[in-house]
């Protein structure tokens, strides 16, 4: 770096710099990153009596977030607490940023834990988004073409076979090339089958052609980066950099492309109980809590199938 910033505003800016230009975050996610580290940093300049240095913020308190954390909770113009969490996952981009680029790290913040938040149904993205998040799976600059590949393959598995998350990253080597049908075992060790879309062996294709080692066929199918299986956490953090790429809502989860893959069959006229048995449920209420997004497509199944419609 020729000219190594000197207060925590120049490095605010570079860091915006870095998220537009490096990143290629949406101009909708850098204003809002730019406003929350700027609303910390007017902060922080009040409660340490003067605009923080750069040292200054490697050497906050966990005490000291937390303080700015119930600052926003409170005030006239109290944050919820999910905006709260957002807030702190917003300074923690901030930092880990400034603990990758100019070393200056802060372990205080792994003792700060965000407001408990309530466990709501995932709400599903629309196919505008589902494509749109593959497509964005695919074209990141930053990483290896088989990394791009499997990250493309995972977010397509995902919404055009409606697995959950665990269920995809129990695949085997094996399993490949997919099939036209995948006997799933899902909870309570229920097997199921599940349609394979010729995209979705495609994009497993290409995901095993640009992989740089073979694979024995009791291993994972999945992998991350240094070797090992790839995990759930490892897909959140995919898709928390793909929405926010994209300007989607936290909502937009692994368990929100399984979400939409039955209300976008739904809304094409699939047949509820067809539904139930492609998602593995146990009972048709838990898929109808899934069709309640989709009150009007609920509707006209209900319309064309009742005999006393």
């Amino acid at each position: 770096m020729a000219d190594p910033p000197r207060t925590a505003r120049q490095a605010l800016a570079l860091w915006l710099d870095y998220l537009t230009n490096e990143r290629r975050a949406s101009p909708r996610t850098v204003r809002a990153y730019g406003d929350g580290v700027a609303a910390y940093l007017d902060f922080m300049t009040g409660h340490l009596g003067g605009e923080p240095t750069l040292a200054a913020l490697g050497a906050l308190s966990a005490g000291d977030v937390r303080a700015y954390l119930a600052f926003r909770r409170g005030g006239e113009r109290p944050l919820s607490p999910r905006s709260v969490s957002q807030a702190l996952s917003t300074i923690r981009a901030f930092h880990r940023w400034l603990d990758r680029r100019l070393d200056i790290g802060n372990p205080a913040l792994a003792l700060v834990r965000g407001p408990r938040l309530p466990q709501t149904a995932p709400r599903p993205v629309s196919v505008d988004q589902a494509r749109g998040l593959i497509i964005a799976a695919g074209a990141d600059p930053d990483r290896e073409d088989w990394e791009l590949a499997r990250d493309e393959a995972l977010v397509t598995l995902l919404w055009g076979c409606g697995l959950r998350i665990s269920e995809a990253l129990s695949l085997k080597r094996s399993d490949a090339p997919l099939p036209d049908a995948l006997r799933i075992t899902g909870k309570g060790g229920k097997t199921r089958m599940v349609p394979v879309l010729p995209v979705v062996r495609e994009a497993v294709g290409a995901y095993l052609d640009a992989l740089p080692v073979a694979l024995a066929p009791d291993e994972s199918l999945f992998r991350a980066k240094r070797g090992g299986a790839y995990s759930p956490r490892h897909a959140q953090a995919l898709m928390q950099r793909l929405r926010g790429q994209l300007g989607l809502p936290a909502s937009a989860t692994p368990h929100a492309l399984r979400h939409s893959f039955a209300t976008h069959l739904l809304g094409a006229g699939a047949d509820l109980r067809v539904i139930q048995e492609l998602l593995g449920h146990a009972s048709l209420s838990t898929t109808q809590r899934y069709a309640d997004v989709d009150a009007a497509g609920l509707l006209a199944v209900y319309a064309s199938a009742h005999p006393h419609a």
